[in-house]
């Protein structure tokens, strides 16, 4: 039965003696919203690490993950097809009922309380999800063809450097003492960083063989499982 997408119902799933939710196959199941971008290369490594991963095109997918991942792309097509879709609203509720989303490149544009400047290539501001206390400058290192990597290092993994890649990437500018930075660049802007249950990278970790950061957000998941179990049912009503 559908839901109306004011009306959304998250129940927790059930939960092993492992702490590992319960699906049937042994692992989590995660979201990867499929609108646009880079949304094939996530399911790779999340089936690698023992994870399930599910397309998100409309609200009710919402419904039965565990957590979800908004991908690389353009983040004017993926703002507007969110839009389209019905899908701000639920997503927003899912991340309301304390649900892990993680946003990488456009998706933490679609995450950012404020866009600031754009540079090169495009001045539309897309419509956004507005949860996350931060503010991004879009593609703030330049055009496609000023993509590049770089050695970063984490917060959460400092016993090796983590290869970032930045494609047409957003900045963090400024974030509030809500967001904890994860990484940085050399000059010291921001390139990661979480608040609460929403992660944000400005790079690709999903064009990687590094699963650092996949292997931390289901962590996260794992996490907001137990918390919810002992909550139980979530209705978030708009």
């Amino acid at each position: 039965m559908n839901q109306s997408p004011n009306n959304l119902i998250f129940k927790p799933p059930s939960i092993a003696p492992n702490g590992v939710a319960s699906n049937g196959v042994g692992g989590l199941t995660i979201g990867i919203l499929a609108l646009q971008g880079a949304f094939l290369e996530h399911a790779n490594m999340l089936r690698r690490l023992g994870a399930v991963p599910v397309e998100v095109r409309l609200p009710d997918d919402l419904i039965g993950v565990d957590g979800l991942i908004i991908p690389g792309g353009e983040s004017t097509t993926i703002g507007k097809l969110a839009n389209q879709f019905g899908l701000v609203e639920p997503i927003q509720q899912f991340i309301k009922a304390n649900k892990p989303v993680w946003g990488t490149c456009a998706g933490m544009i679609f995450l950012a309380q404020n866009v600031g400047a754009t540079g090169s290539g495009g001045h539309v501001i897309p419509p956004r999800l507005g949860n996350m206390e931060i503010t991004v400058n879009r593609n703030a290192f330049g055009r496609q063809v000023d993509s590049f990597e770089v050695d970063l290092e984490l917060s959460f993994a400092t016993d090796q450097l983590f290869r970032a890649v930045f494609i047409r990437a957003p900045r963090i500018e400024t974030n509030s003492q809500a967001v904890e930075i994860l990484a940085r660049l050399t000059d010291g802007t921001p390139v990661a960083a979480r608040q609460d249950n929403l992660l944000a990278t400005a790079f690709h970790p999903e064009l990687t063989d590094d699963n650092r950061f996949h292997d931390y957000f289901l962590n996260m998941v794992k996490t907001s499982i137990t918390s919810n179990s002992k909550q139980g049912e979530v209705v978030v009503q708009k």
